[in-house]
């Protein structure tokens, strides 16, 4: 009975010092682990970080890089276009142009009480298109305080714009003053050297959205097909540069209202004026005299009519215009007469009148 309680002291001895060993095995086999997943994870794994980094640079390959791994179920993928994607990515990925919207204002009564609804119904469209952009809102003085505040909760950057020029009514019919705001905004542009691709909106415009893709890609200036349409006179006008590819040939004006269609022919004669709704510029335009002939100032100068200057250096050299879209035959851009009716419009005839 002895030696069998002595022979079972040695075997729980035994068991004992087996259980601290496989313990202290665990132990030094998890710290190994632990060491060995801690030092991995700064080690770049070449399919998860180029999917991390077109994903990070949000361009269109991004999204063709997810779906190729997710299709393969984690497989092995084809590393050249893989690539190829990523540097798609890349470049995509590079900064933006800056647009530079102006939107010039009346200040005549009939239009004061439109220009809240106009400016929002602009707002909302700037708003879907990618940023960087800048609104510029050009008005008289007298009234800056409610457009102030209604900029101010359109989530649009923007900058405000005032003058204290008086204009009368004759002067608003005429276009004068949305000259003279154009020229106000430029000269702002031109003094603090604002680089960007220049739009003229005005608040009777309406766009598509992929036109403001087409501007960023304007290198020095383009031009487009403008649907005028004047609810006065029930007409609809298609004005814009007739284009070989993406370069501009000519100018061509067609009236839809008569039933005729745009001739695909020879370009129509070049316009005494280019109309400001049709075409866009590269801001260093007004400030690099050396590429286009023109003086720079210190201050915005008032005597001159950056407006006029830039129509006539679109017209002067077409190669210097490019086509947007590039074969110029769809319109994005549609610049709607908001000018009221005329009082005889306006007034039912005595026959028909309601009794």
């Amino acid at each position: 009975m002895g030696s069998s309680t002595d022979h079972g002291g040695a075997g729980g001895r035994g068991k004992k010092g087996s259980g601290s060993q496989l313990w202290k095995k665990a132990l030094l086999h998890s710290s190994l682990c632990f060491v060995m997943g801690f030092f991995t994870g700064f080690a770049p794994s070449s399919v998860s970080d180029w999917t991390s980094a077109a994903v990070a640079a949000g361009g269109v390959g991004s999204s063709h890089v997810v779906k190729a791994l997710h299709a393969t179920g984690g497989a092995a993928v084809n590393r050249s276009l893989l690539a190829q994607d990523v540097a798609v990515a890349a470049t995509d990925a590079g900064p933006r142009p800056l647009l530079l919207v102006v939107t010039t204002t009346e200040s005549t009564p009939s239009v004061t009480g439109q220009r809240a609804a106009a400016l929002t119904r602009m707002a909302h469209t700037l708003r879907l298109v990618p940023t960087p952009l800048l609104w510029v809102v050009v008005e008289a003085a007298p009234d800056v305080p409610a457009t102030a505040r209604l900029l101010r909760t359109t989530g649009v950057m923007y900058r405000h714009l005032t003058y204290k020029d008086n204009f009368t009514v004759t002067d608003a019919a005429t276009s004068k003053e949305r000259h003279h705001q154009r020229n106000v905004a430029l000269g702002h542009i031109e003094h603090h050297r604002l680089a960007g691709v220049v739009l003229f909106a005005g608040l009777g415009d309406a766009f598509d959205l992929r036109f403001f893709d087409q501007l960023r890609q304007i290198r020095t200036f383009g031009a487009w097909p403008v649907a005028m349409m004047s609810r006065d006179e029930r007409k609809v006008v298609v004005q814009g540069p007739a284009c070989s590819s993406s370069s501009v040939a000519g100018w061509f004006s067609t009236d839809f209202s008569n039933g005729t269609s745009p001739g695909g022919g020879a370009a129509a004669a070049r316009p005494r004026e280019l109309d400001v709704h049709g075409f866009a510029f590269n801001s260093s335009v007004l400030w690099d005299p050396e590429r286009w002939g023109r003086y720079p100032t210190s201050e915005p100068d008032k005597s001159q009519d950056s407006v006029k200057f830039v129509q006539q250096v679109v017209l002067e050299d077409y190669s210097k215009v490019r086509g947007i879209p590039s074969d110029c035959s769809e319109v994005m851009v549609w610049h709607v007469n908001t000018k009221p009716l005329p009082s005889s419009h306006q007034q039912p005839s005595p026959k028909n009148k309601r009794r």
